[in-house]
């Protein structure tokens, strides 16, 4: 006879928090969000944790280094799309390592023999007044000089006047070298009262620029991931079939945590690419795994060598998985669950195996009711999709701006291997949708006041830190009426705009 859960299926939306005691000290400057990212042992440090609980979707329509970068300033995490061939991945991958923050790869570059009109022309394309003068005019050639405003006056000069005849050359410079930190940097420029310091090599050619300017933005990046060589952290996702050549090249990209990217994790095609895995590299690659939605799919996914698991199916702005199968489970009875399980297999073991908390997020105080239900952290795809982060293009319909935004499930994604179970390379059926989200601006504006109200909500409980949190938090269900009650209601609003 078929098993029968009684438990209703609940949704984030079912549920409020409720408040405590808060003290003097539980103000929202004094909130730590860091937690961690993959599996710990008892009284260890985490080997990753993150800054900040949030990591953008293993979706194309979400997640490019681009929005690695950008994420991972703010102190979370980006795992960069794997439905796309190796080689596109790893070099995504590649230039999310490869950035440094503060260090600008010149595009307004010329070459000693190029002219004044010809340098005016390029600034007025690029809108920068800084042009560094290369031996071949490339971003990377030898550095022979700099022009500024300073040094050319448009009423005196000529307009065929050669840049070499103008310009500071390479001998009145004061440089940095590949090896030169940020801090290190920004301490040159200020002693030797710069607005620019170009980096170079040892061959003399140019690596970067580093601006006076930029200094304030360098500073407030204080939660930003990064490495033990002050690299941008990245993840990205695998899938079953090809993770034998796809995992390799992406280690040698310098990728720091990988992810199995599918809709169901219970399932032993998982555990045969763990077990690769574990058998080639040990411990040192860190992977997740899932998704699952009970304690025997944690369990499964936890004893098989994962790293962290991901909870959630059928949850997604754009997933119709539950319309199509008919499988699934609402997102906040999944995750109290599994937050469960995970707990009883660390008291077990004493092996700490994070949860990530996949879909159900509709509004910004669902992101701490899923942290409350015992998640480590969130994986967001509707949500930074609608930033200027995305990879996805802006477009306007009837008036509004929106986010292109679609489903690895789709059509258009084509990602099979995410819903594989064996059978031919392909979909079937769809399990995910083509749609639009309101564009939202940047992602450093949105996290931050999505961010701030998680902190704000955590005081008002009285909690300074996420463990605390979990432990201790008080939850209420609640009815349709008082969700109704919990909004502006027999009211006339005189700012009609919609929440989203």
């Amino acid at each position: 006879m078929a098993v029968y859960m009684n438990e209703v299926s609940r949704t984030f939306g079912e549920y409020l928090l409720i408040p405590g005691y808060s003290s003097v000290e539980c103000i929202p400057a004094n909130v730590s969000l860091q937690t961690p990212l993959v599996k710990f042992n008892k009284g260890n440090k985490p080997p990753i944790s993150l800054n900040i609980p949030m990591t953008s979707a293993i979706m194309q329509s979400v997640s490019d280094d681009t929005m690695a970068i950008s994420l991972a300033k703010e102190g979370g995490l980006s795992f960069i799309y794997g439905s796309q061939s190796i080689e596109n991945q790893a070099q995504m991958v590649n230039r999310v390592k490869s950035y440094r923050a503060g260090f600008v790869v010149s595009d307004s570059n010329i070459s000693p023999e190029g002219t004044l009109d010809e340098l005016l022309i390029l600034k007025k394309t690029t809108n920068h007044s800084t042009v560094a003068v290369t031996s071949d005019g490339s971003s990377r050639g030898k550095l022979v000089g700099i022009v500024t405003s300073r040094d050319y006056r448009v009423s005196r000069m000529a307009l065929n006047t050669k840049v070499k005849d103008f310009m500071t050359p390479f001998e009145d410079l004061i440089c940095g070298n590949k090896d030169t930190t940020l801090k290190e940097a920004n301490n040159m420029i200020w002693e030797h009262k710069l607005n620019c310091l170009p980096i170079i090599d040892g061959e003399q050619r140019l690596i970067s620029l580093v601006f006076r300017k930029d200094y304030n933005t360098n500073k407030k990046n204080e939660n930003e991931m990064i490495d033990e060589s002050k690299r941008y952290m990245v993840g990205a996702g695998i899938n079953t079939r090809d993770y034998a050549e796809r995992i390799p090249a992406l280690l040698e990209a310098g990728v720091d945590v990988l992810c199995i990217d599918s809709s169901e994790g219970f399932t032993e095609w998982q555990k045969i690419v763990l077990e690769y895995i574990r058998k080639n590299y040990g411990d040192t690659v860190k992977v997740g795994a899932g998704n699952v939605i009970d304690k025997e799919g944690f369990r499964f996914l936890a004893e098989a060598g994962a790293d962290f698991v991901k909870v959630g199916i059928g949850g997604g702005a754009i997933c119709i998985t539950r319309e199509q199968k008919g499988i699934g489970r609402g997102q906040a009875t999944a995750l109290i669950e599994v937050a469960k399980a995970r707990d009883e297999y660390f008291n077990e073991t004493g092996i700490y195996v994070p949860i990530c908390s996949d879909g159900g997020i509709v509004h910004d105080y669902h992101i701490t009711l899923a942290l409350a239900m015992g998640a480590d952290f969130l994986m967001l795809g509707r949500y930074f999709a609608r930033f200027d982060e995305s990879p996805t293009k802006k477009v306007n319909i009837n008036g509004n701006y929106m986010k292109e935004y679609w489903g690895e499930g789709s059509t258009r994604a084509k990602n099979w291997q995410r819903y594989d179970l064996g059978g031919d390379g392909k979909l079937s059926f769809e399990e995910g949708v083509d749609s639009f989200v309101p564009y939202a601006g940047s992602l450093e504006d949105n996290v931050g006041l999505s961010l701030s109200k998680v902190r704000s909500t955590m005081c008002s409980c009285g909690y300074l830190t996420l463990p605390e949190l979990q432990k201790n938090a008080k939850l209420t269900l609640v009815s349709s009426t008082s969700i109704l009650e919990g909004s502006a209601h027999d009211v006339l609003l005189k700012d009609s705009r919609q929440m989203v």
